[in-house]
């Protein structure tokens, strides 16, 4: 890769701009002076850990361990919710602009009985019970026929938004399709239309055959760094198998995830120095679900850079980090 590189993302046709000559090493990118607060295992004024129940709203659901002992995860509706059921879905005219009430369901994943076990320092039993917890929800929540959408995130250290230093994740459904994810789908219907074949199984097959930007992998999944990563360090988890819809899982494919995201925030969290980040579960909208042109993937985006003016204005970033580098790095014994 030269110094300086313009790359497209195939399944967007977003580009990146790469700026090697900004960073000269993995390291520049490493947490320096800022270091994560100790926390105890529980903490008493924390509505997450146990015996603070009072402080929930509700607990929608709960998942116990296999000697049904201990719960590992809890849903729960989020306190301060970004939208709410009792919403309703028709539009309305403002003058010449369009809107709707804020329908919709914002939900809380507590991920965990202990208030400083974060995924990275899980058992596999304790991360698979998130991912079981994560398809359960989803499953349930989408069979409602008005949850048009349902994004499943999560939000790691104050510079990608966390709130509450608990471990946990959201949910939030809508009613409608956000235009980004129409945009998204649009994108991969048209390559479909082009070649009659799914860009993400295209990028799946490349991304396996080079081996380049390969961080690790197992039966079901792939993870890597993607060619026009946004980011330094992204990395997406995609399935091998071709299904657009995240319900759509198996209790293998579950299994399988479990093993990758753990390992992959491990890796971030030991090698990066415990990088605040976003994780975000793409999957298909409501009657996109059984479409050849689509593609579940799990994304994660360290938050390591700030955008600036020209990326504000432009819509394109700008990434000192070279993605080849990035997984070499990644895929190094850990030290």
């Amino acid at each position: 890769m030269k110094a300086n590189e313009i790359r497209q993302n195939k399944a967007t046709k977003q580009s990146v701009i790469y700026a090697s000559a900004r960073r000269k090493r993995p390291g520049d990118l490493f947490r320096k002076s800022i270091k994560r607060m100790t926390l105890p295992d529980l903490d008493k004024n924390c509505p997450f850990c146990p015996g603070n129940e009072h402080m929930l709203p509700s607990i929608i659901l709960e998942k116990q361990n296999r000697d049904s002992t201990q719960w590992l995860t809890r849903v729960v509706p989020n306190k301060f919710p970004a939208l709410i059921s009792e919403g309703k879905l028709n539009r309305y005219s403002e003058g010449i602009y369009i809107a709707m009430e804020g329908y919709g369901l914002h939900e809380v994943v507590i991920e965990s009985p202990y208030h400083n076990k974060q995924i990275a320092d899980m058992s596999h039993e304790e991360v698979t019970a998130v991912v079981e917890t994560y398809h359960r929800r989803y499953v349930e929540l989408m069979s409602e026929h008005k949850n048009m959408m349902t994004i499943i995130f999560r939000n790691h250290g104050m510079l990608a938004g966390t709130s509450l230093r608990h471990p946990h994740s959201q949910i939030i459904v809508t009613g409608f399709v956000p235009h980004y994810i129409r945009w998204r789908e649009e994108e991969a219907q048209q390559y479909h239309d082009e070649w009659g074949r799914c860009v993400y199984c295209d990028i799946l097959d490349f991304e396996m055959k080079e081996q380049r930007r390969v961080i690790l992998g197992n039966n079901s999944f792939i993870t890597f760094v993607p060619f026009a990563a946004e980011v330094p360090f992204e990395i997406w988890i995609m399935p091998k198998r071709h299904e657009a819809d995240f319900g759509s899982v198996t209790d293998e494919e579950k299994e399988d995830l479990s093993f990758v995201l753990r390992d992959c925030l491990f890796r971030l969290n030991k090698k990066l120095h415990d990088p605040d980040y976003n994780y975000v579960i793409n999957t298909a909208a409501r009657f996109r679900a059984g479409e050849p042109q689509l593609h579940w993937y799990l994304q994660i985006r360290p938050r390591l850079t700030t955008q600036a003016g020209f990326e504000i204005g432009s819509g394109i970033n700008i990434n000192p980090s070279i993605p080849e580098n990035d997984a070499g790095f990644l895929r190094e014994e850990n030290r």
